[in-house]
């Protein structure tokens, strides 16, 4: 199947589905937002991979197998360890493949605004002081910046390897908006006929 640039190009609302783009592109909203309108059950990754004091959890890889299992969900497309597993159980492939300036602006807010609430994120942690982007090179807005690129050759290898999974490409946050309205729509229609 090719690159899908439209929702109107997807003739189904998807059971299982990933969501893929740099950190800061949206990638967590757009699950949460897909999750209630197809009610589909949602985990975001970060919260099995990242254990007390940012270590990683040794639970990790069950925890995703255990809940890709399941028949309807929504998830990020993230951490190697996982992403064939991932993508052998998705029906679908939501790109988020956003200008780099509306991602590092997104990435940048967000940080700031986490970092300034002492906002907890999973398991405990709290983003580390913004200055932090000086002196430690995995500082999210350092791997943003830095992964910016990774994500083309990645959809390229998939459509030469699955081409039967659909990938739908956003390059605009506005489609995020017709996206979810059409699948919502389509579920609706689907289980009203």
């Amino acid at each position: 199947m090719p690159l899908l640039s439209t929702v109107d190009q997807l003739d189904f609302a998807p059971s299982r589905a990933l969501v893929a783009g740099v950190s800061g592109s949206g990638k967590s909203s757009l699950c949460r937002r897909l999750s209630r309108k197809l009610d589909l059950t949602y985990v975001e990754l970060d919260s099995l991979f990242h254990g007390p004091n940012w270590s990683v959890l040794p639970t990790f890889e069950l925890e995703v197998d255990r809940f890709i299992a399941q028949n309807r969900w929504v998830t990020e497309w993230q951490y190697d360890v996982v992403r064939e597993r991932l993508l052998a159980r998705a029906q679908l492939l939501i790109w988020l493949d956003y200008p780099l300036h509306v991602v590092m602006r997104r990435v940048v807010l967000r940080t700031l605004i986490r970092g300034f609430a002492h906002q907890p994120l999973w398991n405990g942690n709290v983003e580390p002081p913004f200055w932090t982007i000086f002196n430690k090179p995995e500082h999210i807005v350092r791997w943003a910046w830095r992964t910016r690129s990774s994500y083309p050759p990645r959809i390229r290898e998939i459509l030469l390897e699955r081409p039967q999974l659909p990938i739908l490409r956003l390059t605009r946050p506005s489609q995020a908006d017709e996206v979810v309205a059409a699948l919502d729509y389509r579920l609706r229609s689907s289980t009203t006929s």
